[in-house]
């Protein structure tokens, strides 16, 4: 088996509504995921994937559709953050993205995990799967999620 892992990047804002330093304050991040994949590498004389466990580009397209690009310049709420909840709704057209969890990092990247992770079996059955997701919060802080954690 071989591993592939695509990364790319997004701006998101959010709070840690009950934590006791500045993260309860809105403020931003740049985000940077990593997905890592695991797989054979195809064997298909002709085919455009020839060689390859999944084209790095395929990876990215799913990742920005169901990831990246709906979280990418949103606000990471909790849903039961009402204040900001309340406070959102009242911006016209504002980009916020409502979540069963406090948006910590463990917490987006097992949410990302979950998301993504039926677009690569689907897509690609059996034989790829979804082993990782890295979640780096700071250049200093990440997270990592995977099957057993989602």
């Amino acid at each position: 088996m071989i591993t592939v892992t695509r990364r790319l990047e997004f701006d998101a804002g959010h709070r840690i509504p009950d934590h006791h330093s500045q993260c309860r304050n809105l403020h931003g991040h740049r985000y940077v995921i990593e997905i890592t994949l695991e797989g054979e590498v195809l064997d298909a004389p002709g085919q455009s994937d020839n060689g390859m466990v999944m084209d790095f580009s395929a990876i990215k397209s799913i990742a920005k559709e169901h990831v990246v690009d709906p979280w990418d310049h949103a606000f990471l709420v909790y849903k039961h953050d009402t204040p900001v909840v309340n406070f959102l709704r009242e911006l016209e057209g504002h980009k916020t993205v409502l979540v069963d969890k406090v948006p910590t990092a463990e917490n987006l990247a097992q949410l990302a995990f979950n998301l993504l992770e039926p677009h690569f079996i689907h897509r690609y059955g059996v034989f790829l799967k979804l082993t990782r997701i890295r979640l780096y919060e700071t250049p200093n802080c990440w997270v990592d999620a995977n099957k057993s954690t989602a």
